[in-house]
């Protein structure tokens, strides 16, 4: 009888641990971002800057609260980001006043100001509640915080090279239908928001699976 016992408890552990391997594996299938739910595939692919990187292209606005809170994350996340990883942020334009930022964020860039201004933008108008849609308090912001001169950065932002680059993102931001900040794209395939992924901090371990995936298929195709 205990032999038999012994015999019957055997299996039961075999099959037992049989069932909770299936769970795992399962849980592990499961937990893997899913398309259509997770994030999802635009309708018609965006062309890269770099077709040998992975591009990561963050569409934000300095005036979105939610962009300013998802920054510190996001850097966190791109200071260690691997090699193959081409970062872009990308200023949304969908209003006039979304548009004069924008022109801020490509000033930054043109005067090689941007490390120096960038946070200080996102402070200003939500911590500080400053009106940097107005052209005279960003010169001021600028030559604060970088000593740009303020006939230089009126000169620049209002040149046309740099209106072409807002509309060149906003043409961009079109063509990635995004409806709403902070949004990721992936390699110009793939669109992840906080809303499809769950919170911002889930946005980024999406977006990570999707550039290994990315990444693997390159080296596939080699």
């Amino acid at each position: 009888m205990s032999h038999a016992l012994s015999r019957f408890t055997i299996r039961w552990l075999a099959v037992s641990a049989l069932v909770l391997l299936s769970a795992s594996a399962g849980a592990e299938t499961a937990a893997a971002p899913q398309e259509g739910v997770n994030y999802k595939r635009l309708p018609v692919a965006i062309e890269t800057r770099d077709p040998s990187r992975v591009e990561v292209v963050e569409v934000f606005s300095y005036a979105c609260i939610h962009c300013k809170n998802f920054e510190p994350l996001l850097m966190a996340w791109r200071a260690k980001a691997p090699g193959h990883v081409d970062f872009q942020q990308l200023p949304a334009a969908f209003d006039q006043t979304w548009g004069l930022l924008a022109q801020a964020f490509f000033t930054a860039e043109a005067l090689g100001v941007t490390e120096k201004v960038h946070a200080l933008i996102f402070s200003g108008i939500h911590d500080q509640r400053i009106n940097l849609a107005d052209p005279v308090e960003l010169a001021k912001l600028f030559n604060d915080a970088a000593g740009v001169p303020p006939e230089e950065f009126n000169k620049v932002f209002n040149s046309f090279g740099i209106r072409s680059k807002v509309q060149q993102a906003d043409a961009r931001t079109r063509a990635y239908r995004i409806t709403g900040t902070p949004t990721l794209i992936v390699d110009g395939q793939f669109l992840v928001d906080a809303r499809m992924a769950g919170s911002p901090e889930q946005m980024l371990e999406v977006v990570s699976y999707l550039v290994e995936q990315q990444w693997a298929q390159r080296a596939k195709s080699q």
